[in-house]
Order: structure tokens, then sequence, then C-alpha cells
């Protein structure tokens, strides 16, 4: 049965993408007329969720209302568990090395896999293009408070994946169900707002759909596309199909075995892929030691004391903060879909866990972008360049051959997202139409058709307008979430009475 349906979900995969369709789209330039379709749309919603506030004299300084909701909301909830980013941070790796880990628990993946499926879905092309961005716009000083935003974003995530695992469903097969959808329905009618509770999950799955296929889908298999495209020089027209189809077939057999599969591909690619940008980012960092004292000198010199830069001291505040959450999503609730999925009895468990992902995405590996680009000298250039090329210069400046390396780092980026992303679209979808096996099909099959058509063509406006999904997500995520402190709280502690009552180790006889 897998087989067969393996088989089909190529050969549809395929003829959605053959080349014949994308040389008639260019033709008739059916991008374009998509995009022209779209962009009412995208421009209505942008301008709800990004609605700029003006926080100086120039646009340099104006932040999203939404991106102000996520940090103060991050601020709140790590004051409120008494900076849980912080001194639950050992706990953390402890939980993830499956130190307190009954085997015996129900669900689909380990407390690694889940971690690591939510890291693959932040962890994309904004850690290498958007960080080189941010720092030409705010300077060397958007660097601190880029990882004073990821560290703050740790408490929203501990909040979230908490809830996640709190109010799951786990079906007769053993497959799990979880994510804002359920713990705002089920978790709000414990409050006595089932009618909220409903209409803030349908807007969040309706939400997040969109922004599977888009975010997380076609932009990545754009970039990705037109990265390798460049990198060997092909100017084919069919190029972007062929490289679609490729990477469609590659997301169909992750995807086809759901979190499962999911989390076995990501608990090897994630660590692959982020030790790659890792290790060549020390070796820049090595060459230009000398230069070290300095580069920390700007950032943390202009972090307060900026120089030169768009709208000074709150240009580089707001540039540091926007990179943190476009690049986190801290808040969004995607990730809490990903954790739900998690073996254990005791969800304040994952919401530990969940607290490394920022920290491993802004505060590792925005950070070292961010080191790289200041310490060669090239971020001046990223207006000129655009992010990814002015980083890919950095890199080569040391390592000539980076750009082949970055290629490759981009790829695994892109697919690692996508294979995350699809997880949280479909479950969303199966909480929207039902969870049967038709819809499980139809979903995957969609999804890999975007994958190709985002290869094939530059859909700007459905990407745009997919963002803005993306982020919408945030305002019923985070509204269920004030309403669910006492209940995070309240298994927070019982977590925290598991591991010190050391009931745990009878699953572990070496710690005894």
């Amino acid at each position: 049965m897998k087989r067969k349906f393996s088989l089909l979900f190529l050969l549809l995969v395929s003829l959605a993408s053959s080349p014949l369709f994308a040389q008639t789209a260019e033709e008739i330039g059916l991008d374009k007329k998509i995009n022209a379709w779209v962009q009412p749309a995208t421009e209505a919603v942008s301008n709800v969720v990004f609605y700029p506030i003006q926080l100086g004299d120039d646009a340099a300084t104006s932040m999203p209302l939404v991106i102000i909701f996520l940090l103060l909301s991050a601020l709140f909830f790590t004051i409120y568990f008494k900076f849980i980013n912080i001194r639950g941070f050992k706990t953390a790796v402890q939980t993830v090395k499956g130190t307190y880990s009954d085997p015996n628990d129900a669900g689909e993946v380990t407390h690694f896999q889940a971690l690591t499926a939510a890291v693959s879905g932040t962890v994309g092309l904004g850690n290498i293009s958007g960080v080189a961005i941010a720092i030409s716009l705010g300077g060397p000083g958007a660097t601190f408070w880029m990882i004073l935003a990821g560290l703050l974003g740790m408490s929203s995530k501990f909040v979230e994946c908490t809830l996640g695992v709190r109010y799951r469903e786990i079906g007769p097969d053993g497959k799990v169900y979880g994510g804002p959808m359920y713990y705002l329905t089920k978790g709000l009618a414990d409050k006595g707002l089932a009618g909220l509770g409903k209409v803030l999950a349908v807007f969040f799955a309706i939400m997040c759909v969109g922004g599977s296929f888009g975010g997380g889908n076609m932009f990545q298999s754009n970039q990705a596309a037109k990265q390798f495209l460049d990198m060997v020089g092909s100017t084919s027209t069919s190029a972007g199909t062929i490289f679609g189809v490729f990477m469609a077939s590659m997301v169909a057999l992750v995807i086809i075995g759901g979190i499962k599969r999911i989390g076995a591909v990501t608990e090897r690619v994630v660590p692959f892929m982020c030790g790659i940008y890792i290790l060549a980012a020390l070796v820049v960092i090595i060459v230009h030691v000398q230069s070290l004292p300095a580069t920390f000198g700007k950032i943390f010199g202009e972090a307060f004391s900026p120089v030169a830069v768009a709208g000074g001291f709150v240009g580089v505040l707001v540039q540091g903060f926007r990179r943190a959450a476009f690049s986190n999503e801290a808040g969004v609730g995607s990730a809490a879909i990903a954790h739900s999925a998690v073996k254990t009895d005791f969800p304040a468990s994952e919401g530990i866990v969940a607290l490394l992902e920022p920290f491993i995405d802004t505060v590792v590996i925005c950070t070292m972008t961010a080191l790289v680009v200041i310490i060669t000298g090239d971020y001046n250039q990223a207006g000129a360049m655009g992010g990814v090329e002015v980083t890919s210069q950095s890199f080569a400046t040391v390592i000539p051959w980076f750009p082949y390396v970055l290629t490759v780092t981009v790829v695994l980026f892109a697919f690692s997202t996508m294979i995350s992303w699809s997880y949280y679209g479909l479950q969303a979808w199966l909480f929207l139409f039902g969870k049967t096996k038709v819809n499980d099909i139809i979903y995957k099959v969609l999804f890999c058709c975007f994958v190709v058509i985002g290869a094939a063509a530059s859909l700007s406006a459905v990407t745009d307008f997919s963002d803005a999904m993306i982020f919408a997500m945030s305002v019923p995520n985070l509204i269920g979430l004030f309403f669910l402190l006492p209940v995070v709280k309240k298994e927070a502690a019982k977590y925290y009475a598991y591991i010190k009552s050391g009931e745990w180790k009878q699953y572990h006889p070496e710690a005894k």
C-alpha cells in the first residue's frame, strides 16, 4: 500500500510539474497574472498584520505591530515564569539527552527528534540573508538586540509547546494531533470560552495552511533553486522546474511517512547542516581573530551609542528585534505542532526542550552570520548585493570555495524547512477538514505541487501574502497563551517535582 501510494504521489507531482507546464506558464506570463490577482489581498492583509508603529523620525525606526506584540508577550512570559529561559536551560539539555524519559510514554518521536523537527522549520534562509540585511540597516549594534529578543523568545516557546502537549489528541493508531488548534479549542473551553476558542482555532488553522504553502514552501523552493542554478550557471527555462521536481520528490519521500519519518530525517539533517555552517563561520572568525575584540566592541558599543546608522538607537533596536522575531517564530505557534508529537507524559518536559529552539536558531546561528559579516566588513554592501550574496562573499574571503558549501547549506535549509512546514500545514488541514486518509493525501499532493511551482516561478505576491498569514497566526495563539498561563505553571511544577522525586531513575539504571 505504501509503495503504491509513493508511486502515485510522485506521479502526480511529475504530471503537475512537467517542463511543458513551466514553458507554457512563462509564455503566457502566468506568474505575473497570479501576482497581479493576489496583490490586493496581499496588501490588505499585510497592512493589518505588519501595520507600522513609528518609533522614530524615519522609516527605519518603524516596527510592525505584530512584532511589538510578540516581543512584549515574550517579555511578560519571561517575567511570569521567573526567567525560565535561563534557569531551565540545564534541565532542557538533560531532557533532550533523554535523562528523564520513559520510553513507554505515549507519542511518536523522541525529545531530540521533536526539537530538530521544530528547529528545521525555523532555521532557514533568513539566518543567512536576513541577518546581513538587518545589520546593513541597523549597524553591528542590531546583533545585540537580536540576541536579546532571541533569549526572550525562549520563554514564548516554553509556554506554547507545553500547551501543545497538554491538549494534544492521540488517535487509535497512535498518531498525534496537536498544536494551537487544539489548545485554543479545548483549553479555552475549560475556561468557559468555547466559542472564542473555536473561532481563534479556525483562524489559526486557515493561516497555518496558507503559510505552509507560501513562506514554508514556495519561497524556500524558489530561493534554493535560484542559489543552485546560479552556482551551476544554468539559464535554461525549464531548469527551475527540473530542480523543483527533484526537490518535490525528496520532500514527498519524507512527508509520506509522517512525523516519525520527518523526525528521523531532521535528527540527522539539522545537526549536519547547522554543523557545516557553524564550522565554516568559526574558520572565518579564527582567521580574523585579531579583529574579534573590535567586532564585539562595535556590537555592544553601537547597540547603545550607534554611529552613522539609519534611525540612530531606535533603528538599531528595531532591526535587531525584527530579525529575531522573523527568524525564530517564537509566539507564532507553529513549533507547538511539531513538539506535540513527543513521547512524554509531562507536557512541561517538551516546553522545557522547546526553549532551546530560539537559542539554536537566533542566539547561535544568526549570531554566527552576524559575526562573519561584521568581522569581514562586508555588511555595508548588503543593500546593493543582497543578503545571501554578502554572506557568501564574507565567507569566501577566507574559504574561496565556500559558495559551493553555501549552496548545499541553502538547499538543506530550504528542504528541512519544507518538510517541517508540510507537517504544520497538514495538521491544520486535518483539523479543518477532518482526519481522513483522503484529506491527508490531498494536502501532501498539493504541497509537493507547490514545491515545483515555487521553483519554476517567482510568485512574490503569493509569498508576501503567506508571510503575513504566518505572522497572523501569532494573534490567536498569543491570546490563547495568556488565558492558559496558569495551566502551564501547574504543568511546570509537576515536571520539576517529578525530576526532584527521582522517579525517572527507574527507567535509567545507570543513574541510580
